[in-house]
């Protein structure tokens, strides 16, 4: 048992250590998986556009929605990691890259 929390342990220090990382791949993660579903609402919105209007607004509104998330999601994300002590933060970390797994793979 005791091997089993020094190598929670371990694994929580590396990850704290390199959580701003950690965190920007989570989020990044997540654009990719939902990106698809937030082109097809910007595209709902945006039909009304002429074409030659549409896709300069729809480039501009995905780069700097995707921007955005990426810059201000991901210091929300490092806090909320950082909550965690050194023997629950590693397997917080391989529930939530399951999840996203489950989620990857429903897409």
């Amino acid at each position: 048992m005791d091997l089993i929390l020094d190598l929670l342990a371990t694994v929580s220090r590396w990850s704290r250590s390199n959580l701003s990382e950690i965190s920007l791949a989570l989020v990044g993660c997540v654009l990719v998986l939902f990106g698809a579903q937030f082109k097809s609402w910007v595209e709902g919105r945006l039909g009304g556009f002429a074409g030659a209007l549409r896709v300069p607004a729809m480039a501009l509104v995905c780069l700097v929605g995707s921007g955005l998330a990426l810059v201000y999601a991901t210091p929300w994300v490092i806090k909320g990691l950082s909550q965690f002590n050194n023997y629950s933060l590693a397997p917080v970390l391989l529930v939530v890259l399951v999840l996203i797994g489950v989620v990857a793979d429903r897409n």
